[in-house]
Order: C-alpha cells, then sequence, then structure tokens
C-alpha cells in the first residue's frame, strides 16, 4: 500500500509540473537567454538557437545537440504562452500556432528515431524548414 501511494504521488508531482525538471531542466535557461521585449521577439530569438542545434545534431556527437534541441523546443513552447493578447488574436498568429504543432509532431518522431542517423537527418530537415516558415511567419507581428 505504502508504494502504492508513493508512485501516485510520484505521477502527481510529475503531472503537475508537467515534467520540466525531470525531462528539460534547462528550458527555463533558454527561454531567458531569448528574452525579447514581447512573446514574439522571444520566439524569433529562440529560432536561430533551434536551428544551430539542428545544425549540429546532424553530425555524429548528436547527442549533446539533442539535449540542447529537446529542451530550447521547450522553451518554445513555453515563450508561445508569453504572446500577448492582441498579437494573439491575429490570423498571422493562428498560423504560427499551427506552425508549432506540426513542429511538435516533427520533433515527437525525430525523438524517437534520433539514433537512426537517416531518420534524424530526414526529420532534422523538415523539422529546420518548418522553423524557417515560423520565422517568416512571426515576422509581421515583431514588435
Amino acid at each position: 500500500m505504502r508504494t502504492f501511494i508513493i508512485a501516485v504521488m510520484l505521477i502527481v508531482v510529475t503531472g503537475l509540473t508537467g515534467c520540466s525538471y525531470l525531462f528539460y531542466p534547462r528550458a527555463g535557461e533558454y527561454l531567458e537567454r531569448a528574452k525579447g521585449q514581447t512573446g514574439v521577439d522571444t520566439i524569433l530569438n529562440l529560432i536561430p538557437m533551434l536551428e544551430a542545434s539542428s545544425k549540429v545534431a546532424h553530425g555524429q556527437d548528436y547527442q549533446v545537440a539533442m539535449d540542447d534541441l529537446h529542451n530550447q523546443f521547450h522553451a518554445l513552447h513555453d515563450a508561445f504562452c508569453q504572446v500577448g493578447k492582441p498579437q494573439s488574436e491575429t490570423p498571422t498568429y493562428a498560423k504560427a500556432v499551427t506552425i508549432d504543432k506540426e513542429l511538435w509532431t516533427i520533433f515527437k518522431r525525430l525523438w524517437w528515431n534520433r539514433n537512426d542517423q537517416a531518420l534524424r537527418d530526414v526529420h532534422l530537415d523538415l523539422f529546420s524548414r518548418r522553423l524557417g516558415e515560423l520565422r517568416e511567419t512571426l515576422q509581421p507581428l515583431k514588435g
């Protein structure tokens, strides 16, 4: 019974924190480093970081770059939550949210296939193209 209660408590604590401290502990660090005047500026500042990590993850020593990409990607997700109401109500932002959802799908496949060089490269290329689309989409909303 005691083991069951401990297991339930761990699940609740993990669920409440969004696993942020367990699975992507440096996301806050990247978010702070990319901080802009607006949430959109922060997103635009994160995109070059994501692109750089994506480029490095193509190589043989991909694990550190993949870990960085993982943390930066969660920082990007957190930055979307910081976009102000006027900007978040525009069709342009709605398109950016759709691209973000596509990025999530691509990243999940990338993460599960990260040990397979060919699949990793395909997903990294697709991820990078979507990041470029996200930049182009958000540029008009820049503060």
